[in-house]
């Protein structure tokens, strides 16, 4: 009989209110997946157990902030838990970046298995500082972390994605630098948020945390979306996820403005673009990364030429980014 796996939670980086918890996470076997791995077999071992995992279904999870909040919710069938409630001011418990970590725990007894860290996994929620300017909207994938989207039939994603360590991955140049001077702000102590929001499968989620975390960018909440479903319909009205979860953050905090950075491959300048219409007072400034491809970058111009309202910027390389930014007063 095989030796099963112990069990863990994933608990993902997220943010909040002083008075609104919003945490999510998965309940999983632990695969031992190690993101310095070397060696193309065995990466591809990694990634078949990134993305074949075995999830906790239907359990209790039960999660602790200090004495006074305790919270429980179940798995669903994927092994996903979400806890949304509205609690008492909760500011005591802060770092001076503003994170709150809870403690996360199975709440019923899995016969025969062993659960990792004796039962005790922290989580993180971030509370924007009362010192932050602004906050920052960022995609991950080809405007700080080179996957190969644009390439011909995405055969260098797979390669990237399935044959690389995150530990071997490369941000993209200048990146680490102008994303902690924008968490600094012009005065240099700003703490201003970054949240990090991708078309990405949560099943990445220890690979991006940990590529971030590598290479120095600013902690921040990592917002993915799970697997779309097969064959499904798109209705009329229809909004992808990543223009929800943006659109989640600027009712979440109403009187935070942002700056949102993606870049021209995808769907990110037509997501912004509509943002933007609807909300001009909140967007500072949208910063796209530019690709080595004239038709994008013509139907990119040509899409925000009417556009007046806010500051468009096409990167093409880390000092135009970091003059315009300082040309607005967003960084020091």
């Amino acid at each position: 009989m095989f030796k099963k796996d112990p069990l863990q939670i994933i608990a993902f980086q997220t943010y909040g209110t002083k008075t609104h918890v919003y945490l999510r996470g998965r309940a999983l076997e632990d695969e031992s997946i190690d993101l310095e791995q070397k060696g193309a077999f065995k990466l591809l071992i990694n990634a078949w157990k990134r993305f074949g995992t075995d999830e906790i279904k239907h359990t209790g999870i039960r999660i602790k902030l200090g004495e006074d909040f305790v919270f429980s919710t179940r798995t669903n069938k994927d092994g996903y838990f979400i806890i949304e409630d509205t609690v008492d001011d909760i500011t005591r418990f802060l770092d001076e970046e503003g994170w709150v970590s809870f403690e996360f725990s199975y709440a019923e007894k899995h016969v025969g298995r062993k659960i990792q860290l004796q039962n005790r996994f922290v989580g993180e929620m971030l509370i924007p500082s009362s010192k932050a300017s602004f906050g920052v909207i960022s995609d991950i994938d080809d405007t700080i972390l080179h996957t190969g989207i644009v390439s011909i039939l995405k055969w260098r994603v797979l390669i990237n994605t399935l044959l690389t360590s995150a530990g071997k991955r490369i941000p993209l140049e200048g990146a680490p630098e102008l994303y902690n001077l924008l968490h600094l702000g012009a005065k240099g102590n700003e703490a201003n948020p970054i949240f990090y929001v991708s078309h990405s499968p949560w099943n990445l989620y220890r690979y991006l945390e940990y590529f971030l975390k590598k290479n120095k960018f600013p902690k921040g909440p990592i917002i993915l979306r799970s697997f779309p479903k097969l064959f499904y319909k798109k209705r009329n009205g229809f909004k992808p996820r990543k223009y929800k979860e943006i659109m989640n953050l600027l009712n979440t905090y109403p009187k935070l403005n942002f700056i949102l950075i993606g870049d021209i491959g995808e769907g990110d300048p037509d997501i912004y673009l509509e943002i933007a219409q609807l909300n001009p007072e909140r967007i500072k400034a949208i910063y796209l990364r530019s690709v080595a491809d004239k038709k994008k970058i013509r139907r990119i111009a040509a899409l925000y030429q009417p556009f007046k309202d806010i500051p468009v910027l096409l990167i093409e390389n880390k000092n135009q980014a970091l003059e315009h930014a300082r040309k607005h007063g967003f960084i020091k």
